[in-house]
């Protein structure tokens, strides 16, 4: 739980385990705000998701779940932008066209790069039956590997973070890049994605939720 003087009452409530990556995008995401909250364990290794009481908040069960108030939230992308949105952070613009610009991120995170990490995540890390193709898990690591030379491309342009200033878009792409770091895989040499992750790495929040890539 973050330090915070709110009392116990007005937290967010965080439904998942810490160890997935999309929790962790929302943790970091009240980190960076100081925001308050209570995190219960829920997924994978901890009380299923399945439960009646987990599928009454969320029925695709799925986490993380946020519960802020009366308002149940689901998706990780859409809490964090809920969280920025009702704070007022600049972590997501006002200005519509640099808010576009963060959420494009956000997008092609959740989107491309998870989709192509998919097979070989299951296969290298979490070893789950059906995912033993190696043709398979070579064409997901050569997607992944492609899409991340795509992204050095992008940061040989940008001084610092991924648009003017940090924002929403560089959590999900850090913490995807830290899974990338952290998954046995042979990676090409990006120097313009490790000087963005080195730089990630001296934001307290990031080395709070991001020191393990999996479960």
């Amino acid at each position: 739980m973050n330090p915070s003087n709110k009392t116990v009452t007005s937290m967010l409530r965080v439904y998942g385990r810490a160890s997935s990556i999309n929790v962790r995008k929302v943790l970091w995401t009240c980190d960076e705000l100081c925001i308050a909250f209570e995190r219960e364990d829920w997924g994978a290794g901890f009380r299923s998701t399945r439960e009646a009481e987990f599928l009454a908040l969320n029925p695709k069960a799925l986490i993380p779940v946020v519960i802020d108030g009366n308002t149940v939230l689901t998706e990780s992308n859409a809490i964090c932008r809920f969280i920025a949105s009702k704070h007022g952070s600049e972590l997501l613009p006002a200005d519509p066209a640099r808010r576009a610009e963060v959420e494009a991120w956000m997008d092609w995170m959740i989107s491309d790069l998870n989709m192509a990490w998919r097979y070989a995540v299951q296969a290298l890390v979490r070893k789950r039956p059906g995912y033993d193709n190696p043709v398979e898990v070579q064409k997901s690591v050569d997607e992944w590997n492609g899409l991340m030379r795509d992204l050095d491309a992008q940061l040989a342009i940008r001084p610092d973070y991924l648009c003017d200033a940090f924002t929403l878009a560089d959590v999900p792409v850090g913490l995807a890049i830290h899974r990338w770091l952290n998954t046995p895989i042979a990676r090409i040499d990006l120097p313009n994605v490790m000087r963005y992750y080195n730089l990630l790495q001296t934001r307290p929040a990031f080395a709070r939720y991001a020191n393990d890539a999996f479960n």
